[in-house]
């Protein structure tokens, strides 16, 4: 078996143990003192605070609702005015984050993001492929200085607003990127970190 493999079933299994202990524990002292019923009581809210963290582990991707994307998006000031259908939401990764919704906007608000982006100041103009414009930014700040780098473009197919910020060290970067389908009424937002 390989190393890596046993290493995380270790972590795994002693995570469980330590769980586990803790709400038997929660149980067995307040029973020793005779307070029994206080022992059920605490072993039982134990349980159902690990219960609704494994959940939403679990469930992460349907418990993310409309106002969620609202707030993600209103973060790059982009607004919809107009209701929206929220198609899909995927989260995924431990180390390296990634998380990617989907939604189908109004023409009107469609319109107007593509105004924004092809307004601002930084918009490129043919740009064939998407590209990682990271590559040459800080990964880390120093001394604290939070700069932000933006990037407006569009490709054959989409049209898209691209954020990144580095963090202090022991933080990922922040990168987000927009994109609004050019034949289509949807938008992507994409959030990597790695």
């Amino acid at each position: 078996m390989d190393s890596f493999l046993i290493f995380w079933l270790l972590i795994i299994f002693l995570a469980i143990g330590i769980v586990i202990g803790l709400i038997y524990l929660g149980y067995w002292i307040p029973k020793r003192f005779g307070k029994r019923k206080l022992g059920k009581w605490i072993a039982g809210i134990l349980s159902i605070a690990v219960l609704t963290m494994i959940l939403s582990v679990v469930f992460e991707d349907e418990l993310f609702f409309k106002s969620d994307a609202e707030n993600l998006l209103t973060k790059h000031d982009i607004e919809l005015k107009d209701n929206f259908k929220l198609n899909s939401n995927k989260f995924s990764g431990i180390f390296d984050f990634y998380h990617r919704f989907e939604l189908t906007i109004s023409e009107k608000d469609k319109t107007r993001l593509i105004e924004k982006i092809t307004s601002a100041d930084n918009f490129q103009e043919n740009v064939d492929n998407e590209f990682d414009f990271r590559i040459d930014k800080p990964r880390y700040t120093e001394n604290n200085e939070y700069k932000e780098f933006t990037a407006n473009y569009h490709t054959e197919r989409k049209y898209i607003y691209e954020y990144y910020k580095p963090n202090e060290i022991g933080n990922k970067p922040t990168f987000n990127r927009i994109s609004i389908l050019k034949k289509e009424n949807k938008l992507i937002y994409e959030n990597i970190s790695d």
